[in-house]
């Protein structure tokens, strides 16, 4: 090995070397937390770009505004590792990055907005690679093709060549990801499954929290830990999908937003939830989340203002009184205790249980639990299994807020013949609506 190849292997590491070096067309990566896919990727696309003149990247996420702490950061990342960036030029608004020597450029896009993210295009070279973040997150199959089918697009002159990459972890085996490229052989398709086990530069600290995972929660380390496919039996949550839910005018009547918060700090995040139900079709849309550790209330009272929320009914951990008095004087002024005691748990997740949920594809930490929430091999006193205890913050809150939800008694619109066809004046006949 020459020098410069040493000094790579030792800044990328290993496991990788069938990844860095694919140029079929699909680059299909799943795998669990701290495997470094994302690292390693981003490394190879600075040193692709860099080396193939005339090629350009655009990095897509499901939400546009969540790429500034991932992959804007892991980019800038990989230049610092690479020792390259004071050859990058990297801007916040517009967000992109652009190689100085030749004008290359690295796009970011979401697909919170489809069809202008398949109209992207570079002023200089070609737009021939893509990298799909967190690709897990695209519910909507058909949003894919739109982007495959416009970008990469056109001929590109060897030795440039067009790839698209996706990374993910493969939260449940029931996603369109598994069927197009793991469960059927393609020549154009390249397919990698990667772990911690392969990441050299994990301390013993960061191996610890995956041994503590595989024996609190043998479900979650099956994809979190060794980047396995997650399997949907034993979930405490199975009639739930991703997607977005349009609600016709005439059905308004039938549905009521709920709100619930979750407290946590230093190992737990503070989990705040926003959904619709709707009682007589029995269906719930989760449209809003957040999910942040070492939130202060300030910062949880202002994160909810900010959503627009703050003057809704908010269901609270009834355990942190202190904590639903600080954010009432912070001008979160609905906030209500939950409501807990023997088998609210059971009773509420039984409750909830009765719904068709489906979940907006914005609400990633959401599709994550559900994901992942699973019942215990522990049993109460009458035999009944419990839930786990881990990782179901936004459960506990969609549970909360749940509480409210028998209360709401959508009033019927229906209409009304009149009986009589006499002189019925203006002021008398509101037109046979009874609402």
């Amino acid at each position: 090995m020459t020098t410069s190849q040493l000094k790579m292997s030792q800044i990328v590491g290993g496991g990788y070397d069938d990844f860095w070096n694919c140029k079929k067309r699909y680059r299909v990566l799943k795998g669990g937390k701290g495997s470094k896919k994302s690292a390693t990727t981003a490394l190879n696309f600075i040193f692709r770009l860099m080396r193939e003149k005339d090629s350009n990247l655009l990095v897509v996420r499901q939400v546009m505004n969540t790429h500034r702490d991932s992959t804007f950061a892991q980019l800038k990342w990989a230049q610092e590792r690479l020792g390259v960036a004071d050859l990058w030029n990297n801007t916040v608004s517009p967000m992109e990055m652009v190689y100085k020597p030749t004008g290359q450029k690295i796009l970011f896009r979401g697909f919170d907005d489809v069809l202008k993210l398949a109209s992207t295009t570079v002023p200089k070279g070609y737009l021939n690679f893509v990298w799909i973040e967190e690709a897990f997150e695209i519910s909507d199959e058909s949003d894919f093709d739109k982007l495959d089918l416009s970008v990469p697009r056109g001929k590109v002159p060897p030795p440039l060549y067009k790839q698209t990459t996706l990374t993910f972890n493969p939260w449940s085996d029931g996603h369109w990801l598994k069927k197009r490229f793991f469960d059927v052989k393609a020549d154009n398709v390249a397919v990698f499954s990667t772990n911690y086990l392969i990441n050299e530069f994990l301390d013993s600290t960061d191996r610890l929290v995956f041994e503590r995972m595989k024996e609190t929660n043998p479900r979650k380390y099956q994809v979190a830990g060794l980047g396995n496919w997650g399997i949907s039996e034993g979930l405490v949550f199975e009639n739930w999908n991703v997607g977005r839910v349009e609600i016709n005018d005439c059905d308004e009547y039938k549905w009521k937003n709920f709100f619930g918060l979750d407290y946590g700090y230093t190992n737990d995040p503070t989990a705040f939830i926003a959904f619709k139900a709707n009682p007589i079709d029995k269906q719930i849309y989760i449209f809003a989340e957040f999910y942040k550790k070492k939130m202060l209330n300030c910062d949880i009272a202002e994160e909810i203002k900010n959503m627009g929320f703050a003057k809704e009914r908010i269901r609270a951990d009834c355990a942190e009184p202190k904590s639903n008095d600080d954010l009432r004087r912070l001008g979160i002024g609905r906030i209500v205790p939950s409501v807990k005691g023997r088998d609210s748990i059971l009773n509420g997740i039984s409750a909830i249980n009765e719904y068709k949920i489906t979940v907006c594809p914005d609400c990633v930490n959401t599709i994550r639990e559900l994901s992942s929430y699973a019942y215990d091999d522990r049993r109460n006193d009458r035999g009944q299994r419990l839930p786990k205890d881990t990782d179901n913050h936004l459960c506990d809150a969609l549970r909360y807020a749940f509480e409210d939800v028998k209360f709401f008694r959508p009033k019927t619109a229906h209409y009304e013949k009149p009986e009589t066809a006499g002189n019925i004046s203006g002021a008398d006949f509101n037109g046979g609506w009874n609402l």
